[in-house]
């Protein structure tokens, strides 16, 4: 039983990213207030759960009572204590005879399956099995005495039960089961919070991180966001046309620090630098095409491949550095996209999203920004961002979000170190930005903002 002042007043740390932004929020009576970003220094992510504020019982006059209420309480959980503190030992041989009854248990059934054979050796077994257990009988005492404090407690407790009853009936205001079930629902309530999380509007672009220099000034590199735990490999692809060959660094410090790699190769030369690998798989855009191949690593094969109707390619769409970048292929915490032009939305950025399995578009969503006007862009959480450019002072400006089908102009800066930026996706597990920039791969962390408000939990 915990405390009333933590039952109508909480504030929850949840570790969730990396250094705390604190906004005010704007009304805390009426609404959760969650404020998030992506990791601290240790690489913990951290956020903070502001509950709304309960001032019932502050108003009450009846407010006396429960605290003494609660004084009793808290003595009763000393009193838990001693008896835990009291029972551990106890517990060990209880454990322990646990396990001696379940080896009975089994010499029993060996017994019973095979009597006529070695009848003799099996009771002197059993035999010397209970010999073992006879030490536990004395402790199986003290746990009756112990079972007499508990039925104490219970009885307390229910004593308890009933003066909130009638206090409850006093006061009237004071629905304490609807307090009580709130507290009781605490754990699923944050584990929806958590997942809440997982999504936010982008509000800030940390500096560039330099994890290696190489290759040629285009290029792609990228880490798969449904890997499984352990699998840290990276995938490194220099060029934007006419290469086939796509290197695997078994981790991150592999591909800064070593030159070791297995390279695989691709069916068909690639297009631009819109690539992604995602379970296991690498989706990318065939050369001189609208078709999408997913090629699985593990067989070496091509498991499925499809057109995107309409889509422009061959530098038709391209982002404004080029490169035959049409195409451009994203993740995100909702799955796989496309980002292109098309004649039909004039030139228009479209935004599909794909099924991974089938290759299939699923919905689409037009865009009024020009594909080629843009330096860049990436998906978060179901919302497509675009730069303003890719050399020179650079900034993610527009945001097109596919839940609500709405833009807005934005001003978030982004460091171009390098002064050339040809390829920047998201990747939803490391919430971090991947870029190649003039021959620089490069990571920048992101800060995600959201506000859960009661009626979403």
């Amino acid at each position: 039983m915990q405390p009333a002042s933590k039952l109508l007043s909480l504030t929850l740390l949840v570790l969730m990213g990396t250094e705390l932004t604190q906004v005010l929020p704007a009304n805390p009576e009426e609404s959760w207030q969650v404020y998030s970003s992506a990791q601290d220094s240790e690489g913990r992510c951290v956020c903070t759960v502001v509950a709304p504020q309960q001032t019932m019982c502050s108003r009450d006059a009846r407010t006396k009572q429960l605290r003494q209420l609660l004084e009793k309480v808290q003595n009763m959980t000393q009193s838990i204590q001693n008896l835990d503190q009291r029972t551990q030992k106890d517990l060990q041989y209880v454990q322990r005879m646990e396990v001696q009854l379940r080896g009975l248990e089994s010499k029993f059934k060996q017994v019973e399956e095979s009597h006529k054979q070695n009848i003799a050796k099996q009771y002197k077994a059993i035999k010397a099995k209970m010999e073992e257990l006879r030490p536990m009988i004395p402790v199986l005492e003290e746990y009756k005495a112990d079972a007499k404090l508990v039925m104490q407690f219970k009885e307390e407790v229910k004593n308890l039960t009933s003066v909130l009853s009638e206090l409850q009936e006093e006061i009237g205001a004071f629905d304490y089961e609807e307090l009580h079930n709130r507290v009781s629902n605490l754990e699923e309530r944050l584990r929806a919070c958590m997942q809440k999380l997982a999504c936010g509007k982008l509000t800030g672009i940390s500096d560039a991180i330099t994890i290696k220099t190489s290759g040629s000034r285009y290029g792609s590199w990228m880490t798969d966001p449904l890997a499984p735990d352990g699998d840290t490999r990276v995938w490194y692809m220099d060029g934007y046309h006419n290469n086939r060959f796509v290197r695997e660094y078994k981790s991150m410090v592999d591909f800064m620090y070593s030159d070791n790699f297995t390279s695989h190769r691709l069916p068909h030369p690639w297009s631009g630098t819109g690539q992604v690998v995602y379970n296991g798989s690498i989706y990318f855009n065939k050369f001189q095409s609208n078709t999408i191949i997913k090629f699985d690593f593990k067989t070496a094969t091509i498991s499925k491949s499809g057109q995107l109707d309409y889509a422009g390619y061959n530098n038709r769409y391209h982002y404004s550095w080029g490169g035959h970048s049409d195409i451009d292929l994203m993740v995100d915490e909702g799955g796989l996209w496309a980002v292109y032009a098309t004649n039909q939305n004039a030139g228009n950025i479209v935004i599909s999203k794909i099924n991974p399995l089938t290759l299939q578009v699923i919905k689409s969503y037009t865009t009024n920004h020009p594909k080629r006007s843009a330096g860049e862009a990436f998906m978060i959480c179901g919302t497509l961002y675009v730069t303003n450019g890719y050399s020179g002072g650079t900034k993610v400006y527009y945001a097109f979000h596919t839940n609500s089908s709405t833009y807005e102009y934005i001003d978030i800066p982004l460091q171009n170190k390098y002064s050339h930026i040809s390829m920047l996706d998201y990747n939803p597990r490391d919430r971090a930005l991947y870029a190649w920039n003039n021959g620089h791969q490069v990571l920048y962390n992101v800060t995600l903002f959201h506000v859960i408000r009661s009626e979403e939990l």
